[in-house]
């Protein structure tokens, strides 16, 4: 059901830092900054030749992301992002697996405008998993 692999997630404390290091460090290609209202982040993604390395950072005190940093202020991997094919056929497979979907169910328009969900971590052995329709 999972496609390929569309993006590691790290939270960043210093996202303009975060991107210097990517892009002048390890001469990556990194884009612009991009606010995402809707999720309450700032993004950036550094391509690379085989998937993405998005580097995320709260949009303001009431961030959801802001709590991870709290409890890890340096930063970290904070989710996976896989591809499906129908997100709303891949939500109810999942769902009737057992698995728990934040939120109140229903996808979303991500940073790359598709529909994306996000799986409980403690469904996915510690792992917040985002759903990216392809």
């Amino acid at each position: 059901m999972i496609g390929r692999l569309n993006h590691v997630a790290i939270a960043v404390p210093d996202l303009e830092a975060a991107a210097g290091t990517y892009r002048e460090t390890l001469g990556a290609d990194v884009s612009a900054p991009l606010d995402i209202p809707l999720h309450g982040v700032t993004v950036v993604f550094v391509s690379l030749p085989n998937t993405k390395i998005e580097l995320v950072h709260p949009l303001g005190d009431a961030s959801p992301l802001a709590g991870f940093l709290a409890k890890n202020p340096t930063g970290g991997i904070h989710h996976v992002c896989y591809e499906v094919e129908d997100i709303l056929a891949a939500r109810d497979r999942l769902k009737q697996a057992g698995l728990r979907v934040l939120g109140d169910g229903e996808p979303r328009i991500g940073a790359h405008g598709k529909p994306v969900l996000f799986l409980h971590p403690k469904d996915l052995q510690g792992t917040l998993v985002e759903l990216e329709e392809a």
